[in-house]
């Protein structure tokens, strides 16, 4: 199995205990159907075990597939530089089926950002190096499609749909 390339680091969106017995490293992409299944397992786990599990998020838009995952990983990037990651990280999935521009204004408004900043940091591409490297970072560690995840460093790959995450989890905890 392949492992993470890049270590987790500061850069990196996180939540959960900073000295968690594990570590769960997701690849995501807003607009895949794939990655809103996931979101409510990863969201339990996260709240469920937020004392041994540090869930961190790494953007891996797959914009050949999904022309609003991009735009959406801009929408959470911008969140991000004002403290408010993962509020819109979990409206972003949650409102999967509406994603696009008004969505995304919607959400600022909601969090109480600046729309005018945020427009302006689109046109001036302000995230464009956060979302490559990742990007690359996923590249680098084999991802080839999403949600991807990885465990303590090695590649983990649900074998009976995501539930199959929380109880590996689980395991790994009991032990």
């Amino acid at each position: 199995m392949p492992a993470l390339a890049v270590p987790v680091s500061a850069s990196d969106h996180c939540i959960g205990a900073a000295n968690a017995s594990i570590f769960l490293v997701e690849y995501g992409d807003y607009q895949c159907p794939y990655c809103a299944d996931a979101y409510a397992v990863v969201k339990q786990i996260s709240e469920q075990w937020s004392s041994d599990v540090r869930v961190i998020f790494r953007n891996y838009p797959l914009a050949h597939a999904h022309p609003q995952a991009l735009p959406a990983a801009v929408t959470a990037e911008f969140a991000a530089k004002h403290g408010k990651f993962w509020p819109a990280h979990d409206a972003l999935y949650e409102n999967q089926r509406i994603m696009g521009p008004e969505l995304y204004v919607e959400i600022m408004q909601s969090l109480k950002l600046p729309v005018d900043e945020f427009q302006a940091d689109i046109e001036r591409h302000a995230f464009e190096a956060k979302i490559r490297g990742d990007i690359d970072s996923g590249d680098r560690s084999g991802v080839n499609g999403t949600p991807a995840f990885f465990i303590n460093g090695e590649q983990y790959q649900p074998r009976g749909g995501f539930d199959d995450l929380a109880r590996h989890i689980q395991a790994l905890l009991n032990r």
